[in-house]
């Protein structure tokens, strides 16, 4: 199980942290809707890629992976509550509530088998 959720997490996530360590036009755009400078905005890519590696390596040590989901837990829940306090409608904070839930998963499903 933990295998497929390190899969989902890393195949949405990586994707986007690497835009916004590139700062991508899109994410250029996205950091100014949000009133974020792009040099945050490439943090928090920076955290998204960091993660992404945290649970692949978590795949043969299941404390850094357990670290990695508990730090998406966070980025995610921050993530959702930034895009409602810029008045964004709540669909536009599905996807970080649904990264949010996939993380605790992860974290619950390696911490109880391993």
């Amino acid at each position: 199980m933990t295998l497929l959720l390190t899969a989902v997490l890393s195949l949405v996530l990586l994707p986007l942290g690497l835009a916004k360590l590139a700062a991508a036009p899109v994410m250029r755009q996205a950091a100014a809707h949000l009133g974020m400078s792009v040099r945050l905005y490439r943090v928090v890519g920076a955290l998204e890629v960091a993660a992404v590696a945290g649970l692949l390596t978590g795949l043969a040590w299941t404390p850094l992976g357990v670290a990695a989901a508990t730090g998406l837990v966070l980025l995610m829940t921050g993530a959702a509550v930034v895009h409602l306090r810029h008045g964004d409608p709540p669909l536009r904070a599905v996807p970080a509530a649904v990264m949010t839930l996939i993380a605790l998963t992860y974290a619950a499903t390696a911490m109880t088998a391993g």
